[in-house]
């Protein structure tokens, strides 16, 4: 069973860093590791777990794959320390838990429950077991993707001169919703705000946000600085749709641009050239590339094709330190696509390959799948066509 042999290489994990065991309370990882997300501490030690719900017994029991016997109804840290761990800990004796995501008062709660033990960050080795996703998460992925692409319809039927963004990003939502996508993106933050994602024309193509380093749209207000606002769109505006989507737990992102009308000749060769970019970092993608390898390779190849004072730029003359990320149970998750990386593609990784075009005082453009590196290459799981769309 899935659910089993993930617990058993987070056991290996364990051992392997001399740790005495793990408390995990975040509910996508608790998911990943039991099939349920109803409010709980997943405890692991070397040689044993169980599933400690503080909320939902009942609808665990149903849903989660671990035995009966494995699944007890406990809010207690202390108790739940004492039933795993037995008695007061030994002189550096350590538990993981996501120190990532660790409030404060959580983690005094945990220490003094703890008894001496001490806490260290397991959250790495998680995400690095998370990035390599089996067929059942991949399908999940596959299922996003066609969300994303009922969303896109929608679009080309929707889209005209008169319509606001957020009309649009409503029409978009909705057929969203009725495919599966379940309303919500996780990311792994305390404080994560996007709204549900960028939707923006005309001069609002060049707005990003602070909270999500990418074009954003310039939001409803600067409470929630992300998303559509209530422009009009106008004839001849260029238009980015970029609204993720979650399916049974696992996401998908991709973004398209739109003509309302006939585009420039300019428009349609930059992004053609933009397309030519993203083929030709995804043909390079393949098990055992190293990822600042491609990174360094998509900026060279972007001045090669003259996009050098564009490529990943923004209006304030910064430029983008990444050209992806990867998708799973979090919309952005590990690995990160920069030059910095010291991470190798593996098969059975998800990668948002998101690229984008931001000239001075002219035109901006975006293009972004999901990808999924096979044993072979990659493959491409978004369904949208890849083109700059005319309405």
């Amino acid at each position: 069973m899935p659910g089993a042999e993930r617990i058993h290489y987070l056991q290996d994990i364990l051992k392997d860093n001399g740790l005495a065991g793990a408390v995990l309370f975040h509910s996508r990882d608790v998911y990943y590791y039991t099939n349920t997300a109803q409010p709980s501490y997943l405890v692991i030690s070397p040689d044993e777990y169980t599933l400690f719900v503080r909320r939902g017994h009942d609808i665990a029991l149903r849903e989660a794959w671990l035995d009966a016997g494995q699944i007890g109804t406990e809010r207690n840290l202390e108790k739940i320390i004492q039933t795993m761990f037995h008695g007061r800990g030994l002189s550096g004796e350590k538990i993981g838990t996501e120190l990532d995501l660790l409030t404060i008062p959580q983690a005094r709660v945990l220490n003094q429950a703890l008894y001496g033990r001490k806490l260290t960050d397991i959250s790495p080795h998680i995400l690095r077991q998370r990035m390599i996703k089996d067929d059942s998460e991949v399908n999940s992925i596959r299922k996003a993707c066609s969300a994303i692409h009922s969303g896109h319809l929608a679009a080309i039927s929707a889209l005209r001169p008169g319509l606001t963004e957020l009309e649009l990003a409503a029409a978009v939502e909705n057929a969203q919703r009725i495919a599966g996508h379940e309303g919500c993106v996780f990311l792994r933050s305390t404080d994560f705000v996007m709204s549900r994602g960028p939707v923006a024309s005309g001069v609002n193509l060049r707005c990003t946000s602070g909270t999500v380093y990418t074009l954003a749209g310039s939001g409803l207000s600067c409470a929630v600085p992300t998303g559509p606002s209530r422009r009009i769109i106008e004839p001849f505006d260029l238009v980015l749709i970029d609204i993720p989507t979650c399916v049974e737990g696992y996401h998908a992102d991709q973004s398209r641009m739109y003509s309302v009308g006939r585009p420039t000749s300019r428009a349609k060769g930059l992004f053609e050239k933009l397309r030519e970019l993203a083929d030709h970092i995804i043909q390079s993608m393949r098990p055992g590339i190293a990822i600042k390898d491609l990174v360094h390779d998509a900026f060279s190849e972007a001045g090669r094709i003259d996009l050098k004072d564009s490529f990943m730029m923004f209006d304030n003359g910064s430029r983008a330190h990444f050209i992806g990320h990867g998708v799973g149970l979090e919309i952005n998750e590990p690995p990160l696509f920069s030059a910095t990386s010291d991470v190798v593609l593996s098969p059975g990784m998800t990668i948002a390959l998101e690229l984008h075009l931001m000239e001075p005082d002219a035109y901006t453009l975006k293009l972004e799948d999901t990808l999924h590196i096979t044993e072979t290459g990659v493959e491409i799981l978004t369904l949208s066509p890849r083109l700059l769309i005319e309405i």
